[in-house]
């Protein structure tokens, strides 16, 4: 058994095994919940919780009324951040709840 001089990270090969299997759309949504945290930053993370994310809208619990007026504000800025990191429009809509 040989080596490979470039091991491949374990979520590279993942990534490409989804495309494969035709589940790319899943990987994506997979990596959205992933990078939430590196795209709004730490306050904003830990006042929030995924809750589900279909058909394009990712649906946040928020910790109270106040950031969800916030979160509201800022909302078309973390759009375009999050599907900026995404390289393309994964997420149409976000609803802050």
């Amino acid at each position: 058994m040989s080596r490979t001089k470039n091991p491949k990270k374990i979520s590279d090969v993942v990534g490409e095994m989804c495309q494969v299997l035709g589940m790319t759309e899943a990987y994506q949504q997979y990596k959205t919940v992933q990078i939430w945290h590196s795209v709004v930053g730490e306050a904003i993370s830990s006042a929030t919780t995924i809750e589900r994310f279909i058909n394009g809208e990712l649906f946040i619990r928020v910790k109270n009324p106040s950031w969800r007026m916030e979160l509201n504000f800022r909302k078309q800025d973390i759009l375009t951040k999050l599907n900026a990191s995404l390289k393309g429009t994964m997420v149409k809509e976000i609803v802050f709840r």
